[in-house]
């Protein structure tokens, strides 16, 4: 049997899965991707989530296909691991509110916690302040659901001016917005990053680090100008960690994943941990604090 680790309890806030025989995942495509091109179930994350201490997770989106969501709020509601879904749907339908308002109603609805977009696959810059994309942002505010931004640095001016247009949404930033901690460049990225944390309604996932680093060969060292950026940023009680398994795989294991998160924080009070761990993001997407 595993000995779960001592310490507080650990919500991952963002995890995929995916059947290849449900449905092809078409960003896979590319060569170095390879080894992602399998299955990747809850069966497969269970006994690893368990065995690092996680007691609860969070499902987020992979494509942008209608019938995703629903799937994922059926496996939400048959496990004790999955606490929250963030989902897709058309933020640009003007029927938006009812395509939520039947989520909702469906099947493992009540796990429906955000919307998330592929944001940083459109080639538009600024395709976050669409009057229809706005109009889309303000529904999922109406049905009491956050917005998480995928987004690379370069669109963060657009995202940072949709999360002012629109206070009643939080916005949960994905990836740290995905700097280049390969080249170890830090900057603009460090400047960007700051506009949205000067907003109260917006959060950061300490999340998708490994895979923006050197596959092969990166250490903590690597990662800590990045995540001690935001965490001077957004403050503790704003960022909140996540796997993003199973892509981690193509650079760490889940366990070596959330090693680095840990020591990453290492240097915080244990309520800050407390926080980075497993308190945001029981906040920020209405998750139960501790084990479910």
């Amino acid at each position: 049997m595993s000995t779960v680790p001592d310490g507080p309890a650990v919500i991952d806030s963002h995890h995929h899965v995916w059947d290849l025989a449900v449905r092809d995942q078409d960003w896979l495509g590319e060569a170095e991707l390879a080894p992602l091109r399998r299955d990747f179930t809850l069966a497969h994350l269970e006994p690893e989530a368990r065995a690092a201490g996680v007691t609860a997770t969070v499902l987020v989106q992979t494509v942008a296909v209608a019938e995703e969501t629903p799937e994922f709020l059926v496996l939400a509601a048959g496990s004790d691991l999955v606490a929250g879904v963030v989902g897709w749907t058309d933020l640009t339908a003007p029927d938006i509110a009812d395509a939520l308002a039947a989520l909702r109603e469906s099947p493992g609805g009540e796990h429906l916690v955000g919307i998330r977009h592929l944001v940083q696959g459109e080639p538009d810059p600024r395709w976050l302040l669409r009057p229809d994309v706005l109009r889309g942002l303000s529904a999922v505010a109406d049905a009491g659901l956050v917005y998480d931004l995928l987004v690379k640095p370069h669109q963060l001016p657009a995202a940072v001016e949709a999360a002012r247009r629109l206070p009643g949404l939080t916005f949960v930033l994905d990836h740290l917005a995905k700097p280049p901690i390969a080249s170890g460049g830090l900057h603009p990225w460090a400047e960007e990053v700051h506009r949205p944390a000067a907003l109260p309604n917006t959060v950061c996932k300490l999340s998708g680090m490994v895979t923006e680093a050197d596959w092969a060969s990166w250490t903590v060292d690597d990662l800590a100008p990045y995540a001690d950026t935001v965490l001077n940023a957004f403050g503790p009680e704003r960022v909140m960690f996540g796997s993003d398994w199973p892509v981690c795989r193509l650079a760490a294991g889940y366990a070596d994943v959330l090693g680095a998160a840990r020591a990453l924080i290492a240097g915080l009070t244990p309520a800050e941990q407390g926080d980075i761990l497993a308190g945001t993001a029981a906040r920020t997407y209405g998750l139960p604090p501790g084990p479910l």
